[in-house]
């Protein structure tokens, strides 16, 4: 099983970053995925997570309104659209299928 983010790095407040999670090595189709950030010395969040399908769709109250999470089947592959960042919004940010197996972390830093 591998799980490999992408697309993290340092933007402006008010400006947006996609990340990307490219998975194999499990049935991916039939995973729901989630995407989760994590601040040193706090615990793990989860901030978004989509069904199998992708008919279901759940967001973070901190995040709701700003963040978008999509998958592509076809391509084994999870998104997160990140619009209007914040600050706050800085974390490493991880995919993980079902909560059970998780990519290495990209980072995403939100400062001017």
């Amino acid at each position: 099983v591998q799980l490999v983010e992408s697309g993290g790095g340092l933007v402006q407040p008010g400006g947006s970053l996609r990340l990307s999670c490219v998975a194999s090595g499990f049935p991916f189709s039939s995973y729901a995925m989630s995407w989760s950030r994590q601040v040193p010395g706090e615990e793990r969040e989860l901030v978004a997570a989509i069904s199998s399908a992708g008919g279901s769709r759940n967001y973070a109250d901190s995040v709701k309104g700003r963040f978008i999470i999509s998958r592509d089947n076809a391509k084994n592959t999870v998104y997160l659209q990140m619009n209007s960042l914040k600050p706050e919004d800085t974390a490493v940010y991880y995919c993980s299928a079902r909560r059970v197996y998780w990519g290495q972390g990209t980072q995403v830093t939100v400062s001017s």
